[in-house]
C-alpha cells in the first residue's frame, strides 16, 4: 500500500515501481531522516497537536528504528517506495496510532528536502575535512625535504627552479579553496524547509523557526515555493566537488609525470602502486591515473543535474528525485580520491638528485640574466632580446647557454648566476620559491589551514 492509496482503485504497476522507487539508493539517508522526524515530532507537540506521552512515544520509536538500520536488522517492506515511506511504515507498526500521526502538517516534499539538507550539511563538512588533512600531507611531504628543489613548469617546458614545498603548497592554496567554497555552500543551504508542506504550507498551528533551530539550522525558510523545489545547494555542492576533482585530477597528472622514467623525480610506495598482467617489470601509478579519471565522472554528475533542473516549473517536481544520485556518487569518489592521493604522498620518496639537476638547466638562468641587465639600467625588453639571442646563438652552436656566457665579453660577469641553486635563491620576492620568502608563505598557509578548520565546527 502506498500513501496515497486512497485515491486509487489499482496498485502501482509493476514497470512504474521499478522506474519509481528510490529505497534502493535513498536508504542511507535514514540517520537523517530520523533526525528531521525527531525534529518535526517535537514541533508537533509544541503546536499542541501532539501529547507530550505522544511525542516521547514516537521519538523513542524514530530512536529504535534508526537502531535496526545501524545493526542492519531492519527488514524492506514490498510497499516501501523510499526511505521515508520505510520510516513511517515502521514507526505505525511499532507505535500503532500514535506512529500514523508522525506525518501530520508535513509533506514528503519538505520532508526530503529537509533530510538532504541535512545530509549535504555534514557531508560537505566531511569533505572539508579531508581536504584539510590532504593539504597537511603536502606539506608533511615537503618538510621531509626542505632543500629539495626542481624545475617549475609552462607549458609543461622547464620555465624556472622552485622549491618542493613551494610547489607542494601552490596545490595546498588550490584545496583551501576548495574548502572555503564548500563551507560557503554550506552556510546558503544551512535553511530548513520543513513546514513548507507539499508547497504552500499547511493550516495547522505548526512553528517552522521551533523546528529549524532544533536542526542547527541557520533560519527557516522565507518562501513555501522555493523551499520544495530549491535544489541549487546540490548543484552547488556538486559543482563544489567537481572543482575538488579537477584540482585532484591536475595532481594525478603530475604524479604520474614525476614517476615517469622520463622524469624521475618520484617514486610511490609499493602499498600505492599496481603491476602488469604481464609485464614484470612494471611498478604503475594507478593511483594518480584513476583520480585523474574519476574528475570526469564528477563534472558528469554536476551536468547531469544541471539538465534536469533547467526546465523544471514551480514547484516540486518527481524529476527532483534525479539529485540523489549524482549527489551519492560524486561524495562517494571524492571520498576516494581524497583519502588515496592522502596515502599517495604519505608513501613518496623524492628524488632530489634527479629534481635538481632537471632544475639546474641553464637555460632556466636567462631570465636571472635578463633581470641583471635591468639592475644595471638596460630597458627590460631590449634585455630580453640580448639574452634570447644568447640562447639562440647557443642553441645553433650546440652548447650550453653557460658555456655561451663563458666565451662572451659582454655575460662573463655572469657567470656565477649558473651556480647549483643559484637561480633559486634569486628568487626572493614575497610569494615567491626561494628559500628566503619561505617563511612568510609558510606563516600564511598554517594561518588559512586555522581558519578553516575554525570554520568546520
Amino acid at each position: 500500500m502506498t500513501l496515497w492509496s486512497g485515491r486509487f482503485s489499482s496498485p502501482m504497476a509493476a514497470s512504474l515501481w521499478d522506474l519509481s522507487e528510490s529505497y534502493s539508493f535513498d536508504h542511507i539517508l535514514y540517520a537523517h531522516d530520523v533526525v528531521g522526524s525527531k525534529a518535526h515530532v517535537r514541533g508537533l507537540e509544541h503546536a499542541g497537536l501532539l501529547t507530550s506521552e505522544e511525542c516521547e512515544a514516537l521519538l523513542v520509536t524514530l530512536d529504535a528504528i534508526a537502531q535496526e538500520f545501524a545493526d542492519g536488522s531492519f527488514v524492506r517492506h514490498e510497499g516501501d517506495e523510499d526511505i521515508h515511506m520505510a520510516i513511517e511504515r515502521r514507526a505505525t507498526e511499532l507505535a500503532g496510532a500514535t506512529g500514523s500521526k508522525l506525518h501530520t502538517a508535513r509533506s514528503r516534499n519538505d520532508q526530503v528536502a529537509t533530510t538532504l539538507r541535512l545530509f549535504t550539511r555534514d557531508a560537505v563538512t566531511t569533505v572539508a575535512r579531508d581536504l584539510i588533512d590532504l593539504v597537511n600531507a603536502l606539506r608533511e611531504l615537503g618538510s621531509r625535504y626542505p632543500g629539495a628543489y626542481l624545475p617549475g613548469y609552462t607549458h609543461l617546458q622547464r620555465a624556472q627552479p622552485v622549491l618542493l614545498g613551494h610547489h607542494l603548497s601552490a596545490h595546498g592554496w588550490s584545496l583551501l579553496r576548495d574548502v572555503d567554497r564548500l563551507l560557503d555552500t554550506r552556510e546558503r543551504l544551512n535553511v530548513s524547509p520543513l513546514g513548507a508542506g507539499a508547497l504552500a504550507g499547511t493550516s495547522l498551528p505548526i512553528d517552522p523557526a521551533f523546528t529549524a533551530e532544533l536542526l542547527g539550522f541557520r533560519e527557516a525558510f522565507a518562501n513555501s515555493i522555493d523551499a520544495v523545489s530549491d535544489r541549487d545547494f546540490v548543484a552547488e555542492t556538486l559543482f563544489d566537488i567537481a572543482l575538488v576533482g579537477i584540482h585532484l585530477s591536475r595532481m594525478g597528472e603530475e604524479l604520474v609525470l614525476w614517476t615517469s622514467s622520463e622524469f624521475g623525480f618520484a617514486t610511490l610506495g609499493d602499498d600505492y602502486t599496481t603491476g602488469s598482467s604481464m609485464l614484470p617489470q612494471k611498478k604503475n601509478s594507478d593511483v594518480a591515473e584513476l583520480a585523474r579519471a574519476k574528475s570526469g565522472r564528477l563534472v558528469g554528475n554536476l551536468t547531469g543535474l544541471l539538465v534536469t533542473l533547467k526546465g523544471l516549473p514551480l514547484s516540486y517536481n518527481r524529476d527532483l528525485q534525479e539529485d540523489k544520485e549524482p549527489l551519492f556518487d560524486s561524495l562517494e569518489q571524492v571520498f576516494l580520491m581524497i583519502a588515496a592521493l592522502r596515502g599517495t604522498y604519505g608513501s613518496m620518496t623524492f628524488h632530489s638528485d634527479a629534481a635538481q639537476r632537471a632544475a639546474d638547466d641553464p637555460n632556466l638562468v636567462a631570465v636571472d640574466i635578463a633581470e641583471r641587465l635591468v639592475e644595471g639600467g638596460v630597458p627590460f625588453r631590449q634585455a630580453h632580446e640580448q639574452v634570447g639571442q644568447l640562447v639562440g646563438e647557443a642553441a645553433r652552436r650546440n652548447i650550453t647557454l653557460a658555456q655561451a656566457v663563458a666565451q662572451n665579453d659582454q655575460f662573463r660577469s655572469f657567470a656565477e648566476l649558473f651556480a647549483p641553486g643559484a637561480s633559486l635563491r634569486a628568487r626572493t620576492t614575497p610569494g615567491g620559491s626561494g628559500p628566503a620568502a619561505q617563511p612568510e608563505q609558510a606563516d600564511r598557509l598554517q594561518a588559512a589551514i586555522d581558519l578553516a578548520t575554525s570554520r568546520l565546527i
